[in-house]
């Protein structure tokens, strides 16, 4: 089965490429690649509930090496001529797992715990609209607003405004108007996509 890949401005990066190269060239497979980034989801996850700047910090670096284990993965296996059978589960079952815990982590950390586990819903119905387009042979569609990237990009934008935050209160507002941000993205970008389905669809 083919992997589907979202575009990413990252991949034509020369020195993610060239690191991309010496994992493909090491015993390090795209599958523990993939498991690597939900391991350090995980991690933003846990730092997020310390509630300081330090956690905020910690939380945009787990974060972003989410997002490079996510790059990284797909040109080991594609660019790199490492595919396996499972590849597929491995390029999409770690990502959903990896955005609630960011997200639900980020909605505990703000005391806006509704907001989190609403933000988690409707970012996993995006892949879920995303992939149902697929299964129905049309191309799988990552238009946003808010793509995965976006979502993680949104939270880090949080997490560095809670960070000089930290210096003057503990409010939090950074991080609360974050995941109000990607929840209600997230809930566009699922009509976005129902809809362009809706479109492309045959019609009687």
């Amino acid at each position: 089965m083919e992997i589907t890949r979202r575009p990413v401005a990252a991949r034509s990066n020369e020195q993610i490429k060239s690191l991309a190269a010496r994992l493909a060239a090491s015993r390090i497979t795209p599958n523990q690649i993939s498991l690597a980034s939900l391991i350090f989801a995980a991690f933003a996850a846990w730092v997020l509930g310390w509630r300081d700047g330090i956690g905020d910090v910690l939380a945009i670096l787990f974060i972003q090496l989410r997002l490079l284990c996510n790059v990284l993965d797909g040109l080991v296996a594609v660019e790199g001529g490492r595919k396996s059978v499972l590849g597929p589960l491995f390029n999409e079952f770690p990502d959903r797992i990896s955005d609630s815990l960011i997200l639900i982590a980020a909605g505990y950390a703000c005391a806006m715990p509704a907001w989190g586990w609403l933000g988690a819903l409707l970012a996993v119905l995006t892949a879920y609209v995303r992939l149902f387009g697929g299964a129905i042979g049309l191309a799988q569609d990552f238009r946003g607003p808010m793509a995965k990237q976006i979502r993680m990009h949104v939270i880090s934008a949080g997490c560095a405004f809670g960070f000089f935050e930290s210096l003057l209160s503990h409010s939090h507002l950074g991080l609360r108007a974050a995941v109000v941000v990607v929840a209600i993205g997230s809930a566009i970008t699922c009509v976005t996509r129902t809809l362009a389905i809706a479109r492309q669809m045959p019609q009687p």
